[in-house]
């Protein structure tokens, strides 16, 4: 084997540098960092872009949330408008069966007619399904349910003041008495039925008068004055800025109006309880009605016919069942069957037909709901119909 020898190099002769480690080959300023600096800013970076990926996951999944939020509202809002028009739709059905209602029977409300009957939860493409509508199966997710109530079978507040010329309110005696013997029947104090006739006057005396200034303290006001003006006392006593230049005094100033029977929480004496306790047999309407005796429950009866006790109303109601009144002057032979003596018979409060009615309707579109309770007036005559006033409750 030949080996070959390492001559020294010569003398004079340029030598050849050696090769420079790797990591020595590196950027100038970063050979004299330690390992462990450079580990530190390398975890640092990492960090760094963690926080930065994960604040900006956040910050999407925020703006998806909002999104899907907002989606879902609008869903919200598109169910239940669409709720809203088939109670609608529902309403002037039931406007229909009341008008056809009139027709048939003129001049008689009795709870056996078509409108008595209540219509359980029931799918709306049924009935689109029975009157041939097409596209009868979108309504596959709605639900109807509702009921017709006669409203004038209960107690009407408004019959506590009467009207003997426009714009004088003045106390009905007759009904004041009506309405306490109802009260001490229900057990309740009958000593309210004063007061509530005075908050009943009371805000129908200011009802026509709020865009008044203050009258003097000596002026006359419209419940106890002529009428003067168009129907106001003072007639020259209008404001062009109602509520704006009037002066502080409040002399002008009354009770709201009462629309319905929680508003005899305005009254003093009058509890939750005891509104909840005369709900089924109170109400307050527009107009001074009479009490149809078709439909009236028993407590009501007893308590607008002096002398006759709740027993006998309720047979008399057991009765009206299997054949109800035609006329008054059938009311009248069945009050003095009855027991009823001395009867002074006033058409004004007792009748045998109605023209106010509440209706009850409930719809359940997916996920929406709205129970909707309207007062609807049927015409004596024409026997057209005319909403009063509704009230959604979502």
């Amino acid at each position: 084997m030949l080996v070959k020898a390492c001559r020294p190099p010569l003398r004079g002769a340029r030598q050849k540098p050696l090769p420079m480690p790797r990591r020595l080959r590196q950027h100038p300023a970063r050979r004299s960092l330690p390992d462990a600096h450079r580990a530190r800013e390398s975890g640092a970076a990492i960090i760094s872009a963690l926080l930065v990926v994960a604040l900006s996951a956040i910050l999407v999944s925020g703006i998806l949330w909002r999104q899907q939020v907002q989606v879902r509202r609008i869903e919200n809002q598109r169910l239940l408008a669409q709720a809203q028009w088939v109670g609608r739709g529902a309403l002037d059905w039931t406007r229909l069966i009341l008008r056809s209602e009139g027709d048939t029977s003129a001049g008689i409300t009795y709870l056996g007619g078509v409108w008595g009957v209540p219509i359980a939860k029931t799918r709306l493409s049924d009935f689109l399904g029975q009157i041939g509508a097409t596209r009868g199966s979108e309504g596959a997710e709605t639900y109807l349910s509702g009921s017709i109530e006669d409203a004038q079978a209960k107690f009407n507040l408004r019959n506590l003041v009467t009207s003997a010329a426009p714009g004088a309110l003045q106390l009905n005696v007759q009904a004041i008495a009506s309405y306490q013997r109802l009260l001490s029947i229900l057990g309740l104090n009958s000593q309210l039925a004063k007061n509530t006739a005075l908050q009943v006057r009371a805000s129908l005396a200011h009802s026509a008068t709020r865009f008044q200034t203050s009258n003097p303290v000596n002026a006359p006001i419209a419940a106890s004055g002529p009428v003067v003006g168009g129907g106001v006392a003072g007639g020259s006593d209008f404001t062009d800025n109602p509520g704006l230049s009037d002066s502080n005094e409040n002399t002008g100033s009354g009770p709201l109006q009462m629309t319905s029977v929680d508003s005899l929480l305005d009254v003093p004496g009058y509890t939750p309880e005891m509104v909840q306790r005369l709900r089924p047999f109170v109400t307050v309407l527009p107009t001074v009605t009479a009490i149809n005796m078709n439909t009236a429950p028993a407590e009501v009866i007893a308590a607008i016919v002096p002398g006759m006790s709740v027993s006998s109303a309720q047979a008399l109601v057991a009765r009206r069942e299997t054949v109800f009144f035609h006329n008054v002057a059938d009311v009248q032979l069945a009050l003095g069957g009855a027991g009823v003596q001395n009867l002074v018979f006033d058409p004004s409060q007792m009748d045998v037909n109605s023209s106010y009615f509440v209706v009850h309707g409930r719809v359940q579109h997916e996920r929406a709901e709205v129970d909707r309770t309207t007062l609807v007036y049927r015409d004596a005559l024409t026997h057209t119909t005319r909403i009063v006033r509704e009230r959604d409750q979502l």
